[in-house]
Parts: C-alpha cells; sequence; structure tokens
C-alpha cells in the first residue's frame, strides 16, 4: 500500500474544565465522555455521565454545559446532531430513552422511553437529516433496531423478525458509538461482541441483515469488535480486543479488502484495546482506547503510537482531514489536523 505523507499537523488541546466556570459542574466534567458529533469544523456536540451534553460553536475551544432535566443521573452515550440548535440523544443503560432538542440543549423532549431492563441503546446514525436508525443489545434474542424519518422526533421499530438474531452472549458495546456506520443506498454495519463478535450488514435500511464472521478476540463480554470504519464498500478495519485487559494487543484489529469475507491481522497492530478506529485520508487511519492512541500510514498493515496526550474514547473526522478526540483522561477534547 502506498504511505501516505503529510505536510503539516496542526493541534490543539482543550480542556473542557478550563471553558466551564460554575463550580457545580466541575466534579462532574470530569466524568467519561463517549458522545460526540462534529457538525463542522465550528459546531460540535458531546455527551457523556451524569446526563451532561455540551456544545461548542467555536470548534471546542469554549463549551455550554446542561445537565437534562429528568435525566441527571444517566449516561449519554449516543448523540448526533444537525446543527447549531438540533440533535439527538440517547442513554445508555436503564432508563431507556431516546431525546431531542431543537433549542441547542436548553430543554429535551422524550421521543421514546421504555422501562423494560432489557433495553441498552448503543448506537445511532443517520443516513439523512430525517432518516436514523437506533439499535441496541438484544430483546428476547433479537437485537434491537428502531428508525426514525423525522429527525428523531418519533421512532418506529423495525419488525421483531426482521432483526438479527443473536447467540447466547452475543450484544454489542456503547464505547465510542462507533460500531454502527451507514452507507449509501441503504446500506448500514453494525458490530457485535462479547461471546461471539461478528458484523452485520443491512442493505436496506435494516430490514434484512446477513453477517460476516470476524477472528477479532471474542468469547467473554469484555472482547469483541468495539468499532469499525469502511473507506469504501470493500475496504474497511474492525478494532477492539479485551477492555478488562487495555494493554493486551492479541487479535485486537483486521482489515479487509472484500467487504469482510476474509480479514487480515496488520504486520504491527495496535498497543492493546481500541475503542474507535476512522480513515482520515486516504490510508491515513487512526485508532484510540483507553491506554492510548495509534496511526496508520498504510490502511492497518502498520500501526504506531501518536502522540495525543493518552487515550480517548472516541474520534470523528470531517472530510478534510480534520480529526477529533473525546473522552481522554486526562483532558476530554483534543483535535489534530491533517494537510
Amino acid at each position: 500500500m502506498k504511505r501516505i505523507f503529510f505536510l503539516f499537523i496542526y493541534l490543539t488541546i482543550v480542556s473542557i474544565l478550563s471553558a466551564q466556570k460554575p463550580a457545580a459542574l466541575a466534579d462532574s466534567l470530569r466524568s467519561g465522555f463517549r458522545g460526540l458529533s462534529v457538525v463542522n469544523e465550528n459546531v460540535i456536540w458531546m455527551s457523556g455521565r451524569k446526563g451532561l451534553v455540551g456544545v461548542s460553536e467555536n470548534g471546542g475551544v469554549k463549551w455550554k454545559w446542561k445537565r437534562v432535566k429528568g435525566f441527571e443521573t444517566c449516561d449519554f452515550r449516543s448523540i448526533h446532531a444537525f446543527d447549531l440548535t438540533h440533535a439527538v440523544i440517547a442513554t445508555a443503560g436503564f432508563p431507556a430513552a431516546i431525546l431531542f432538542t431543537e433549542n441547542g440543549g436548553k430543554s429535551w423532549t422524550t421521543a421514546y422511553s421504555s422501562k423494560d431492563s432489557a433495553m441498552f441503546f448503543d448506537g445511532i446514525d443517520f443516513w439523512d437529516r430525517n432518516h436514523g436508525m437506533i439499535y441496541g443489545d438484544p430483546v428476547n434474542g433479537r437485537m434491537y433496531l428502531s428508525e426514525t424519518f423525522d429527525g428523531g422526533k418519533t421512532w418506529k421499530e423495525i419488525p421483531f423478525a426482521d432483526r438479527p438474531q443473536l447467540q447466547n452472549g452475543e450484544a454489542s458495546f456503547a464505547a465510542s458509538g462507533t460500531a454502527i456506520g451507514h452507507g449509501p443506498g441503504g446500506n448500514i454495519w453494525i458490530a457485535t461482541g462479547g461471546a461471539v463478535s461478528r458484523l452485520w450488514h443491512s442493505r436496506d435500511y435494516g430490514h434484512h441483515w446477513e453477517f460476516r464472521a470476524t477472528p477479532i478476540l471474542q468469547g467473554d463480554a469484555s472482547q469483541g469488535i468495539f468499532s469499525f470504519d469502511f473507506s469504501d464498500t470493500l475496504l474497511g478495519i474492525i478494532v477492539g480486543g479485551d477492555y478488562a485487559i487495555d494493554s493486551l494487543k492479541k487479535d485486537n484489529c483486521f482489515y479487509t479488502s472484500d467487504g469482510g469475507k476474509t480479514w487480515s491481522a496488520p504486520c504491527l497492530a495496535p498497543s492493546g484495546y481500541r475503542s474507535c478506529v476512522r480513515y482520515v485520508i486516504g490510508e491515513l487511519v487512526i485508532a484510540t482506547g483507553s491506554n492510548g492512541t495509534d496511526i496508520s500510514y498504510d490502511g492497518g498493515l502498520h500501526w504506531q503510537a501518536l502522540e495525543t496526550d493518552g487515550g480517548y474514547n472516541t474520534i470523528a473526522v470531517m472530510p478534510l482531514g480534520e480529526v477529533y478526540f473525546a473522552g481522554g483522561k486526562k483532558r476530554k477534547f483534543y483535535h489534530l489536523a491533517f494537510k
């Protein structure tokens, strides 16, 4: 594979603690953030524990934080924003709920809620401004799936018989919100983990599914695919491993050139468990996790450590090489620009 060189790296490191003056929120802002939605180079949203949602309108330099009323103890790991005022969030765990805002997070409306203890939302994605899908851990043996046609204001469950039938102990991870990803023409992929780790694929907006087996580390509840990304319909990467042993390098990354029919291990793997992976430009790929961040210049064949002040939970990438990180142990937000 052809090596990609970049001429200039611009980096901005922002501690969200310094951007938030009210002392009442200081301790809460030290909590984990796993929800990240980058609308453009200015508008960025983050969400996380203790009901917190933040929005920045200057590229992450300053943030406005709100704790969602009535959900102060919830963990919002899934978020999708459309602009500065419109966004959708979902809880991870009990109570299961999907909410939306039309005023920049000043207030939120509950679009869906359930008191079923089996409900656990893992990720959300949108094909366009109106049509989106949310998925979660299995309910009665099948993956939970629901779709919206009005930007998250209302949701309709995919018929039970059309949802993937999962094996015992097979679920998914809400570690970064990137175990779900859409493509053109109704394509959508969802990764599972635990006892079995597979990559599921639908070509018709989630109404019929097929799966690809993967060689990633699996078998225990803490193991499997945590994130994936495709640069086109054939070329893709999966990462994960074991979050309970985040330094373990065994079977934590694989790449495919045929849409997941076959998988290849890198010559030099990432340095441990990775919760998120993203193509940046061409064959340049970045993966991050709790114990560090790695970069590959050859499509995932060789990985090396990237100095980003430690590991993060999730990554978002803009088309021109802007990379945004959220959820690190030392700092909560980090920005790289590849030029």
